[in-house]
């Protein structure tokens, strides 16, 4: 059996842009995306803070070290700028790495730059 479980997050990183005219996706700033462990085209969960919106979408990578964080095409939608928002990225795990997993947390400044890596 696989479990699926929440393998990084992103915490409380701040919307930086919103695009209702691209296909879809949202941006995530590349430095972001390594620590957490997130891979272009990957699935990911959304959760606003702001609005309580919570929705899936896939990560694309923006630029290195510029703290983007975009809202693209129908995600647009679900915040604004300004808005804090938590990126989850889960994995399916069998019951031997189940047991022994911990999280991996991202923790940013105001700019969206990598602060810590903890786990939970």
């Amino acid at each position: 059996m696989y479990r699926q479980l929440l393998r990084s997050k992103i915490h409380r990183v701040t919307v930086t842009d919103s695009n209702l005219e691209y296909e879809g996706s949202l941006t995530i700033d590349a430095d972001l995306m390594d620590s957490a462990g997130i891979l272009p085209y990957e699935l990911v969960m959304v959760s606003n803070l702001n609005n309580g919106e919570r929705f899936s979408t896939y990560a694309l990578a923006g630029p290195r070290g510029k703290g983007d964080i975009v809202l693209n095409g129908p995600t647009a939608r679900k915040g604004v700028l300004g808005d804090k928002v938590i990126i989850f990225c889960y994995e399916y795990f069998n019951e031997d790495e189940a047991q022994g997993h911990t999280p991996k947390v991202i923790q940013v400044d105001a700019h969206n730059r990598l602060l810590s890596t903890t786990s939970l």
